[in-house]
């Protein structure tokens, strides 16, 4: 039974957990695929619909952003923990390279996917990287039969929310691949194009601060996410339920 945080349903796992869920979706029959919602997802699908079913339909729903863990909390629905959308990846990646599965890389700006293909198998000797494509395209179809031909297992799709998510429901069964994962920005943390915040600032939870730091014209995003907090927070003071 999933965690009904502001309308959208989170699985109550740690990083191990949903590391292991997901091996066991890649080995399973039929397509499935994973979301990783923040509270910037929270708030787009409050008035969203089809990106809300997209993240309601999903087979793996993680909060990958600290604002999510506190609003489950003021609701009195704490989760485990936070799921990191990059840490989940690099577990499963870990996991297909000692496995022997094979990954596909959509996303980023020309170039950047084949950076981050590189980093990735050097990382986890191994690993293989079927095939790769930028997130620059304005027909589907090719991109499908690319990933068809590729005959990936699993597939990071890095093209931004609500994009990603809704791509993976309307391509992923005709794709061939057993998982597709939602990631954002990750294919940029991974080529090294973009450095992920230091350790010190993802244990205490202030990945988006120092994101804000390194990019101070994120402030006006930023500036929208304690919404969560505060809707929360009323849902809480008044006893109501939001959608499920």
């Amino acid at each position: 039974m999933r965690t009904d945080i502001l309308g959208v349903g989170f699985d109550d796992l740690t990083l191990d957990e949903a590391a292991a869920a997901g091996a066991a979706l890649v080995e399973g029959g039929g397509f499935h695929y994973a979301v990783t919602p923040n509270p910037e997802f929270l708030l787009t699908a409050r008035h969203d619909e089809p990106f809300r079913q997209a993240l309601l339909g999903a087979d793996l729903v993680l909060a990958d952003g600290v604002g999510v863990t506190y609003a489950a909390k003021i609701l009195g629905r704490p989760l485990k923990g936070r799921v990191p959308g990059i840490e989940f990846a690099q577990r499963l990646a870990a996991w297909m390279a000692a496995h022997g599965k094979r990954l596909f890389l959509l996303g980023a700006k020309p170039g950047v996917a084949e950076l981050a293909a590189a980093n990735l198998k050097a990382a986890y000797p191994g690993l293989i990287v079927c095939g790769t494509h930028d997130g620059y395209f304005q027909e589907d179809g090719p991109v499908v039969k690319t990933i068809q031909e590729s005959a990936a297992d699993v597939v990071f799709v890095c093209l931004g929310a609500p994009k990603q998510e809704l791509w993976m429901v309307r391509n992923g069964p005709a794709a061939g691949a057993r998982l597709m994962v939602g990631l954002g920005g990750s294919l940029d943390v991974f080529a090294g194009v973009v450095e992920r915040a230091p350790e010190g600032f993802q244990k205490l939870g202030l990945e988006w601060l120092y994101r804000l730091m390194k990019e101070p014209r994120r402030i006006g995003r930023m500036a929208r996410l304690p919404l969560v907090l505060f809707q929360a927070a009323g849902a809480r003071l008044t006893g109501g339920r939001t959608r499920a």
